[in-house]
């Protein structure tokens, strides 16, 4: 995946309809091919009329957005975050493969929240919270677990915080499948959640990765 420009849309690592039945197909070619899709050429427009930009991958961009030229603050803010969290999104899930895993995440969860369950509980209540569209994140804070939220586009790296884990809570994420009922699409996310890609994320970010 690469992270300058021209930002390109690779294709998910898992079929549309692997996701089944939590997750179904039809969405997944529309948030994909289209949603996502659209944050990228949107970007790419935006750099391609502002050569200075280049340069900058898509974490710098994240990072330096509020230090740019006032007209370019809001439209960097928002697409380079739509492209981010898309694609941190669509690579923290994968096919249901059962239970939690045994791993440092999990057992980091668990020392953090007490146990997985009000992890769970924590982390569905934080993303039936965001107001309108955003995400729910669990991230790194200096190597303490945290469960936030963001608006819109907005990232948690802005606030130098570690993504390890989000939930899309924007309604094109879940609308055809789930309609307005948010909460089942939450509980249905929790069973596609990758937990090895989440685990090497955590071990990487413990690594200074």
């Amino acid at each position: 995946m690469n992270n300058t420009y021209p930002f390109v849309n690779g294709p998910l690592p898992y079929e549309y309809d692997a996701l089944e039945p939590f997750i179904d197909e039809k969405t997944m070619h529309l948030h994909h091919d289209r949603h996502l899709q659209t944050y990228i050429d949107n970007l790419n427009k935006l750099i391609e009329q502002n050569p200075a930009l280049k340069n900058l991958s898509l974490k710098t961009l994240l990072h330096v957005w509020p230090q740019l030229p006032a007209r370019l603050r809001i439209p960097v803010r928002n697409n380079a975050g739509g492209v981010y969290n898309h694609r941190f999104f669509f690579e923290g899930i994968a096919p249901p493969c059962g239970d939690t895993p045994e791993c440092a995440l999990s057992h980091a969860i668990e020392k953090q929240f007490s146990c997985f369950d009000k992890f769970k509980e924590q982390f569905k209540s934080a993303a039936l919270s965001v107001f309108g569209s955003g995400y729910a994140w669990l991230v790194s804070d200096r190597g303490r677990l945290r469960i936030t939220t963001t608006a819109n586009q907005d990232t948690p790296l802005i606030k130098g915080l570690s993504p390890i884990i989000n939930i899309d809570v924007w309604e094109h994420a879940y609308y055809l499948k789930h309609c307005n009922e948010r909460a089942a699409y939450i509980e249905d996310w929790f069973n596609v959640i990758d937990w090895p890609r989440a685990n090497e994320r955590f071990l990487d970010i413990m690594r200074g990765a």
